[in-house]
Parts: C-alpha cells; structure tokens; sequence
C-alpha cells in the first residue's frame, strides 16, 4: 500500500466534512423533534447484535447486506447494523412489552455490504418511525403522512408518491398453483419490468387462460390513479385479500389526495422492492430526476413474534445524507468571536459567558485564523468588550 492508498475510503464509505456534518446535524435534530411532536420516542439501539438477534425474522434479502464480525468474548458472530427495523421491533417486544400503541423513532449510521441504489452508499444515516400495536388503516396513513411530513421539512418538493401491496402480487401467485421455482422466476421478471420475456415464460406456463391474463397484467398495472380501476377490473374477485388490497390502496390515496394535494401519486402494483418481512401496504417517495427512493417504508406485521411479542406494526425510514444531497439546507452559522488567549479570570468567565450566549469563540492560538470573524475581544475602559471585526 502507498502512502497514497492510505487516505483512501472503502468504495461507498463516505465523510462529511464541516459544511456538510452542520447540515447533518441540523436536519437530524430538525427531523427527531418533528417526531417527538407527533409522540415518537427516540430510542438508539446498538451497532452490532449477535446475528441471530439482528436478522432473525428480517429475510435473507437483509442478510446479505449485513457484514458478520466475530465476537471476541463470546465467539458468537455478530452483525454490524443493515436496517434498524429488526431492533426496534426487538426493543418493542423485549424490552418496552407495552400493550398499547408505541411509537418509536431511531436514527443513526447503517452500514452495508452492497451499494444501495445509483449514488453508490454503503453507510447511510437512517432516520425512520416505527408503529407497533396498531394493524388498522389509520396507522398506515399515519405512518405515510409523518413520512411525508419529514420531507417537507427537510426542504423538498414535487414529491411523487408511489403505492403499492404486497397481497396483490402474493395474491396473484397464491391463486395460480405454481411451484416455487415458477414463482421466483416471476418475481424477477417483475423486479426487472421485462414484458416481453415475461410474456414469453407465462405463454409456457401450464396454467389457464384467466390465470395467464393475471400474470401478465400485474407488471402493467403502473401509473397513475387509474390503476387502481383497471386492477380491480382485471384482478378483483381472485381472492379476498386482493380485493382488501385495493380497498386500502384506494383509501389511502384518497385521504393523501386531500391532505397532501401537490403531491403525485403513482401505483406499481407488482413494485417488490422492499425486505421480504413486508406484509402491507407499501410506499415510497421519489424526487423527480433522482432515480432512488428518497424515503421508503410500509407495514410488517408480527415481526416481533420472533422476540416472543407478535403486534402489528408499520414504519418508514430514510437516509439523512441523502436528503441533505438534495435540499437547499441553510444553516445559519453563529457569530464568531476572536479572543486572545484566556491567561486571566476575567477574560475567562467573559468568553464562557459569550458562549453560552451563543456566540463562537476561539482562542487566538497563532497568527492566522481561519475561520470568518465578525467580532474581536478587546480590553477596553477596564473590561473585555466585543469590537467588530471590521472596525
């Protein structure tokens, strides 16, 4: 390794340096107390868990995006956070074991073995709410307006809202009668939006007609509202969770419609982008010319049952950095005061006074200075006084 080589990150391991951690920080601390005013309680859960703990109910998907550490102590493996959803779901049933609705937010650095989207990451800081306790339609919309209200306030706009339920796909699949190997090479195809090979592999499906005509149109049913019309034409009467699928689709986009009416809506309803602990309602917010989802979330009911606690629950999340990436930011530096070296009490107790004013005071350790100043700390008439740096 060169000298050269020594300064280099891991690919998709990023820092932030001083402009960009203050408006970090300032979102973060923006974000949690728009939390804590809808009810959520901050709760900070550990980098690493043993494995077993971590991924335990979360998929294979989350497995490999975890990176596995032995533990000295122990010689147990253990896992470096991917996703925060598994321990919060772990610290609701565990360690709080309310009976009621809880409502708990989180945030803080993940850290993956794959990049994440087009921009590349592997360590997000993932802000995200969680609400366990609660199965109805009202917790669900709940969930997408607090997400939605996140973004605001992190500064965006012309937001597209896209919609989606894992029963529909499920539902779809159920109903067909197919193997497991048949049903994972339609979930790719779906994943890859290939109509053509799609078609291709149904027209060789042993199935019926009505059964082919569903398959076919799951990947095409996306766009607007108008979805939902043409997916209760084409797939409603299968089943009843299907039907109850588009009945909370159709409600939600309502009430969103009304609440939030400058913001798109969009449907893909064979959309399985998501961890496979999923068993709801599923939503995701896109700022157009940005390919990732800037904000992700849907519900995962009775993914605490592995912990011994099985409660309804819904969440979303989302990566501060990437939100900072793409808002105008503006963060108001406090005033900056020079002061000469603090060798007397006097001086002291005025520098500590003028910060805990809020005033930025630094020591004037050479002759150079760095930092942008707006005012001097001067002994004048027998006092330190502030003196404006232009003067």
């Amino acid at each position: 390794m060169t000298l050269a080589d020594r300064w280099l990150l891991p690919e998709g391991v990023d820092e932030a340096l001083p402009e960009q951690a203050a408006k970090i920080e300032h979102l973060r601390r923006t974000l949690l107390n728009l939390h804590e005013s809808w009810g959520y309680h901050l709760v900070i859960p550990p980098l690493l868990e043993y494995l077993d703990s971590l991924l335990i109910g979360a998929g294979s998907d989350l497995e490999i995006e975890t990176f596995k550490v032995i533990d000295q102590l122990s010689g147990r493996l253990m896992g470096v956070r991917a996703d925060f959803t598994s321990q919060v779901s772990r610290i609701d049933a565990h360690c709080l074991k309310g009976e009621g609705v809880q409502r708990l937010s989180y945030c803080g650095s993940v850290l993956r073995t794959m990049p994440a989207g087009l921009d590349g990451t592997r360590s997000p800081i993932q802000l995200g709410a969680e609400l366990y306790g609660h199965g109805g339609l009202e917790s669900d919309i709940e969930v997408l307006s607090l997400m939605l209200e996140t973004l605001f306030s992190a500064g965006l706009s012309n937001l597209v809202l896209d919609l989606s339920h894992v029963n529909i796909v499920r539902g779809v699949l159920a109903a067909c009668d197919l193997t497991d190997d048949q049903e994972s090479k339609l979930l790719e195809l779906y994943n890859a939006k290939d109509l053509p090979e799609l078609d291709a592999f149904v027209k060789n499906l042993d199935v019926a007609q009505e059964q082919s005509e569903w398959l076919v149109l799951l990947p095409r049913l996306c766009g607007g509202v108008e979805v939902l019309k043409t997916a209760v034409q084409g797939l409603g009467g299968i089943s009843q969770s299907i039907d109850d699928a588009l009945a909370l689709l159709t409600n939600v986009s309502t009430v969103v419609a009304r609440r939030y009416p400058s913001i798109g809506l969009h449907f893909d309803l064979s959309d399985l982008v998501s961890y496979s602990y999923h068993t709801g309602l599923l939503f995701a917010a896109y700022v157009p010319g940005h390919g990732n989802a800037i904000a992700r979330g849907g519900r995962y009911n009775n993914i605490g049952q592995v912990f011994g606690r099985s409660r309804p629950a819904t969440g979303f999340s989302t990566d501060i950095k990437a939100l900072v990436a793409l808002a105008n930011i503006d963060v108001a530096a406090p005033k900056t005061v020079l002061s000469p070296v603090c060798e007397s009490d006097d001086l002291w107790l005025k520098v500590n006074a003028l910060r805990a004013q809020g005033y930025r005071v630094i020591e004037a350790l050479d002759d150079g200075c760095v930092d942008a100043i707006d005012f001097t700390l001067v002994f004048v008439d027998d006092a330190w006084q502030l003196v404006s740096a232009e003067q």
